[in-house]
């Protein structure tokens, strides 16, 4: 089943934003679609370019390729939706970080797909469906 709208995960953005092989292999759930991607999702790119010591200039190149993408914000739902998937990880003794949790919690307040390389930070989390090229995880 094809969905109109998306939901993808902060390596899925940064794939698409170096061109990489990874982002080939995803765009076909990609394409004709409309993405979003979390509030955390912008904070993590910028962390990234922080961290790296990104120049101006590269920085911008952030800054264009987030005009790509919905950026969903912050409300009570998803925050509602937050403590319950960091909630029920630990209670399951599965680690989930606190912007992988932000995320499903939007992509589940939304629901919409989430697709990302890194499917076990998403396993079997209530109201998520998870879209991966990996078969291994």
């Amino acid at each position: 089943m094809t969905h109109d709208k998306i939901m993808v995960d902060t390596n899925i953005v940064s794939y698409t934003i170096k061109g990489s092989k990874e982002a080939e292999i995803y765009a076909k759930h990609l394409n004709n679609r409309l993405i979003s991607i979390s509030f955390v999702t912008v904070g993590e790119l910028y962390y990234g370019a922080e961290k790296a010591n990104w120049s101006k200039a590269k920085r911008l190149i952030i800054e264009q390729n987030l005009k790509n993408f919905v950026v969903i914000p912050y409300d009570y739902l998803i925050a509602q939706k937050f403590g319950f998937v960091y909630a029920y990880r630990q209670k399951k003794g599965k680690r989930v970080s606190w912007p992988d949790a932000w995320i499903a919690a939007c992509a589940i307040r939304h629901k919409v797909p989430l697709v990302t390389h890194n499917p076990k930070d998403f396993t079997d989390i209530p109201d998520l469906k998870v879209i991966t090229e990996l078969t291994n995880y």
